[in-house]
């Protein structure tokens, strides 16, 4: 459990050495991926014409979920990755909650960089809405920094048409249905809880950097 931001003197991460091993030609889209995962150059080895060495330090954290079937992808499957734990540094570290109908869901907080949270939130929450089904009563979705809600979207609610039995023109006895059912809609909210399916818990490990 994360302790309160005002009891953090600092955060350290950990930080690798990496080697990437790549055919000449795919060595600007493997920089490209290491700047945005937070990558700090050092230098490139060229071990024949068409192959060559990368030396990167990264965090491990941006490496740990992605990073391999990302390097696979951009160089269809050519380059390898090889790394060892360097040290630990400072970081600008936060804690990204979300909360479902007001409930945080421990299952889907994460540890992102300060840089990166907002996008992270807006995403996961987007995310959560195609997989969250939609129930009786609307669903709030919210990313959360330090108590502070930064991105928010709602599932909602399944729409039920109680004057199907209404025939005829009694537009007074269908709006009493109406406000029958927002009523009951209402406390449904309060006292409703959401299931939140096993696809959805893994859409934190989904969210890419793009």
């Amino acid at each position: 459990k994360m302790p309160p931001i005002g009891d953090i003197e600092a955060i350290l991460e950990p930080i690798v050495s990496a080697e990437i091993l790549t055919p000449k030609k795919y060595i600007g889209s493997i920089m490209t991926l290491c700047q945005k995962k937070r990558g700090i150059y050092k230098n490139t080895q060229y071990l024949s014409p068409e192959k060559a060495q990368l030396h990167y330090d990264l965090p491990l954290g941006e490496i740990i979920f992605d990073y391999y079937d990302k390097l696979k992808s951009i160089s269809s499957g050519y380059a390898s990755l090889d790394y060892e734990f360097k040290e630990f540094e400072k970081a600008s570290l936060q804690k990204l909650d979300i909360l479902i109908h007001s409930e945080p869901v421990d299952a889907l907080s994460t540890i992102c960089h300060a840089d990166d949270a907002y996008h992270r939130g807006v995403a996961l929450c987007s995310k959560l809405k195609e997989l969250i089904p939609r129930q009786m009563f609307e669903v709030a979705i919210q990313a959360a920094l330090n108590n502070r809600i930064i991105a928010r979207t709602t599932v909602k609610a399944l729409k039920k048409n109680v004057t199907a039995k209404c025939y005829g023109g009694d537009i007074t006895r269908k709006r009493k249905l109406w406000e029958k059912q927002k009523k009951g809609k209402k406390r449904m909210k309060m006292i409703g809880k959401v299931e939140v399916p096993q696809e959805a818990l893994l859409a934190v490990l989904q969210i890419d950097n793009d």
